[in-house]
């Protein structure tokens, strides 16, 4: 949430981020409801005050003239009342303003390749995609993920769990070396947690709902973020790194038509992530937005996967974000990169609305600085795995850093 000062003393910004992000808000209502707000606040506490004074100086004579000013008093604070919830709705509305590092553009089709690592491979072999690998290896059972899990479902089995479990083990070990507290986080979050997150009331239709007020999280991110809401940290204690595992949940609406098979866009799945709140400084902001996204970087380049690093353009950039990288690992049956991590900036978006906030140096309290990335996602990240170290032998060569979890060096047919 931005700070409404801010919006009120920076409307030229807040407009010139509306409209590169195209995205359709009423900013000038907003501002009329601000106005208003502030001025029913001062009218409701001029009655108030005026009604304590009548009360301390009652006569029966006084009588029909304290019981209008009661009446009005309650007429101003339902208008108040009005005012306020219009207007807190509507802040909740208010998408963050991108860095101007972002590029222009409309969708992901705008991200801008900043670099690239690996060479793609080239197969001496007729190469299968990651559908056939998953069958002829028997690493997942699609059709009965379905029957008991609907549109999407699947188990992975045989050297398909085990490896997902090592690449979450090995993404966990790399973290914990860099200075990151490990937690396996709750996936069933209450809902106001979401809201205070910034994936409400925007997002619901992409949420799965539960019963007792309870949602199921997208991500770690959302749980994490509650971890310290309503907290004042100490500047020492800053930063707080996290890696979290956790199970996640996406209704992918809108997504029916793409990706109907395979393992790539699902509605269950399980992901390692990082993150980090920090001092409320952009450049300490910046310097740790580049430090997770080095960290992926550093375990897809384990795992000897190419890939490319592209930042989001405005179109693509989620609400809370200041910007955002998309890491995208290359997928060879499609001959192109696809979105294996997404690591953004969210300077004190969320953290305002969560009430995070620190102790600085100088005695002052501010809103701490968030960032989160991916660590790793699985099955997703099976996709391209599977399929760039693919062998001419219908095997799989397993990565060196993942050896040491499963035992083994490849994934032979008839050995699952």
């Amino acid at each position: 949430m931005l700070d409404i000062k801010f919006i009120r003393d920076n409307t030229d910004i807040v407009k010139a981020a509306l409209a590169k992000r195209h995205y359709a808000f009423d900013l000038e209502r907003l501002l009329e409801l601000d106005e208003l707000r502030r001025v029913q606040m001062q009218e409701v506490e001029r009655l108030r005050a005026e009604q304590n004074a009548a009360s301390k100086n009652f006569s029966e004579n006084e009588r029909e003239n304290l019981k209008a000013l009661k009446e009005k008093l309650q007429k101003k604070e339902e208008e108040l009342k009005r005012t306020e919830e219009e207007f807190d709705k509507m802040m909740l509305l208010v998408p963050n303003i991108p860095d101007p590092i972002v590029p222009e553009g409309k969708s992901e089709k705008d991200n801008v390749e900043i670099r690239n690592w690996g060479n793609l491979p080239k197969f001496a072999f007729a190469a299968k995609d990651h559908h056939a690998l998953l069958r002829d290896l028997d690493l997942a059972d699609l059709e009965r993920g379905a029957k008991v899990a609907g549109f999407r479902g699947y188990f992975l089995k045989n050297e398909g769990a085990l490896l997902s479990m090592a690449l979450w083990q090995f993404a966990m070990e790399h973290l914990i070396k860099k200075g990151f507290t490990p937690f396996i986080a709750p996936a069933l979050i209450r809902e106001n947690i979401f809201t205070e997150t910034g994936k409400l009331p925007l997002f619901r239709e992409d949420l799965y709902g539960m019963d007792d007020n309870l949602l199921l999280a997208p991500s770690a991110e959302i749980p994490m973020m509650g971890y310290h809401e309503d907290e004042i940290l100490l500047e020492n204690d800053l930063p707080k790194k996290y890696v979290a595992f956790s199970p996640s949940y996406r209704r992918e609406a809108g997504s029916y038509g793409k990706d109907e098979k395979g393992i790539y866009r699902l509605h269950e799945f399980m992901k390692v992530e990082q993150i980090v709140l920090c001092k409320a400084e952009h450049q300490e902001s910046v310097r740790w937005h580049e430090e997770l996204t080095k960290y992926s970087e550093e375990i897809l380049q384990a795992l000897e996967l190419p890939y490319r690093v592209v930042i989001n353009s405005a179109g693509d950039l989620p609400f809370g974000a200041v910007k955002m990288y998309d890491i995208e690992a290359w997928i060879p049956s499609e001959k192109r990169y696809r979105e294996s991590h997404s690591s953004s900036i969210m300077h004190d978006f969320q953290t305002r609305r969560l009430k995070i906030r620190y102790k600085a140096g100088d005695g002052k309290t501010r809103f701490a600085h968030s960032l989160n990335n991916t660590a790793i996602a699985t099955p997703r990240i099976l996709e391209s795995l599977l399929e760039n170290h693919q062998q001419a032998d219908g095997s799989v060569k397993i990565p060196k850093v993942l050896q040491k979890y499963l035992g083994r060096n490849a994934i032979t047919p008839g050995t699952s």
